[in-house]
């Protein structure tokens, strides 16, 4: 109509028909209705209700969001003495880190405990099974002295992805240093982070 008005003439105008500025949320996850999808998880249960039976481990294992090394603002609340929180950098710059660290995540089902291995390579498949291997000789050997099989679920991506070569290579390595039989189930797409 030829008039000009500014954004903020925009947003009252919207704000006056009930909008507001929002941001996307994460909450589709697409079709879940794959007929073999309870299945595929009742398959893991019944594997992990047998291993448990037997007295053998049972984990969990993935890698954690890597977080930057440095004086940089991560979520969470520490205490301080009133009005003199820490001070930290503006901006998130990656090349003003110190490194970057890298959990990655061990979790016996059996008796509820967790171990985590941090690290500052990359999330590889090596770092991935040393993690294990760290966890077996720290925590799993101690807890299971006879075992003789281990069974290890994890997602279907990443370092312990299905499809990583070099995952299954070092699982072997693992194996064969170790003893145990190995078992591996992975957990079907776009649910492993329920």
């Amino acid at each position: 109509m030829g008039h000009t008005i500014s954004p903020n003439t925009v947003g009252i105008l919207l704000r006056q028909q009930g909008y507001s500025l929002q941001s996307p949320r994460k909450v589709q996850e697409g079709a879940d209705d794959h007929p073999d999808r309870d299945a595929q998880f009742q398959w893991i249960h019944d594997q992990t209700v047998a291993f448990q039976a037997e007295g053998q481990p049972v984990i969990s294992v993935d890698t954690k969001k890597q977080e930057l090394v440095g004086n940089f603002r991560n979520p969470g609340r520490e205490w301080h003495p009133q009005e003199s929180p820490p001070e930290v950098n503006v901006y998130d710059f990656p090349h003003w880190a110190e490194g970057k660290a890298s959990p990655y995540g061990v979790y016996d089902v059996t008796t509820h405990e967790g171990f985590v291995n941090v690290g500052t390579s990359h999330d590889t498949a090596e770092f991935a099974l040393m993690s294990v291997r760290r966890w077996w000789d720290l925590m799993g050997h101690q807890q299971y002295p006879e075992a003789t099989a281990l069974y290890l679920t994890a997602d279907g991506g990443g370092s312990n992805g299905h499809r990583v070569k070099l995952f299954k290579a070092e699982l072997q390595a693992f194996a064969n240093d170790t003893g145990l039989e190995i078992h591996v189930s992975h957990f079907p797409p776009g649910t492993s982070k329920w």
